[in-house]
């Protein structure tokens, strides 16, 4: 697709597996074929947040991700470490400079050689910009293996900006999508019960409206709590909108 058609579509996708399908087309066209997506709404000074609450969207092989990810080799990464501290688009070519230079640390070479290993080697990161102190999305483009670093910058130089462009505005969309983390999906009753009591309403007003027992209610409000990993119902109703699991059209 060309850039507007491609914006066009962005604009009106409804799913993330369509968007995420879509995206991976686009930017294998200019030689990235392996993406990395990731988004958390939980950051700290120390902390990341739960691995479980991360938004993941990946082409990647499986071996590739359960080192990289389940493995906690992403936490010492030298561009994730960038991408933390700023905004925008940077190249690889910085982390082969500081291995060249003896800069990186010994877990960050360990990252470094892990990547050779399964042929990520050359690419770009993409830092979007924050919304929230808590909230931060960036993604990691690998070009395929047969292009040198020197290759993508040159590919870059005249397409980056179509390609930060594109990658900006699907970030943005991925936001406004529901998003279902590994075990934290909610049961339609579960659901149903958040959404009254977002709307202020008691667990008496919600089991006459859902026609349930009082007590009834109060175990979908557990189970709710129980999927979202929180010790509240209103700890409830807030990550259940982060992650826009509330007031979600049925398909």
């Amino acid at each position: 697709m060309k850039l507007s058609e491609y914006l066009h579509f962005l604009s009106y996708t409804k799913t993330l597996e369509e968007l995420w399908d879509a995206h991976c087309r686009q930017m294998a066209k200019y030689g990235f074929i392996r993406l990395l997506y990731g988004y958390t709404q939980y950051r700290t000074e120390t902390s990341l947040g739960d691995p479980e609450d991360f938004v993941i969207l990946t082409n990647h092989g499986q071996e590739y991700l359960d080192g990289f990810l389940r493995g906690g080799l992403y936490f010492h990464a030298p561009m994730l470490k960038w991408a933390l501290q700023n905004e925008g688009a940077a190249s690889w070519k910085m982390t082969q400079d500081q291995m060249s230079a003896g800069t990186l640390t010994p877990k960050e070479r360990a990252v470094i050689e892990f990547n050779k290993s399964k042929k990520v080697i050359s690419g770009y990161t993409v830092s979007f910009t924050s919304v929230s102190m808590r909230s931060k999305g960036a993604i990691s483009l690998s070009a395929r293996d047969t292009l040198t670093q020197a290759e993508v910058d040159e590919i870059w130089a005249e397409h980056g900006d179509d390609i930060l462009l594109m990658n900006n505005v699907a970030h943005l969309k991925i936001l406004t999508l529901p998003y279902n983390a590994p075990n934290r999906a909610l049961t339609k009753r579960q659901r149903e019960a958040l959404q009254w009591v977002g709307d202020g309403k008691t667990t008496q007003d919600i089991a006459l409206l859902m026609g349930l027992t009082a007590a009834t209610v109060e175990k979908h409000l557990r189970l709710a709590r129980d999927s979202l990993s929180v010790e509240t119902t209103a700890q409830a109703v807030l990550k259940a909108s982060l992650q826009n699991q509330m007031f979600v059209v049925e398909a």
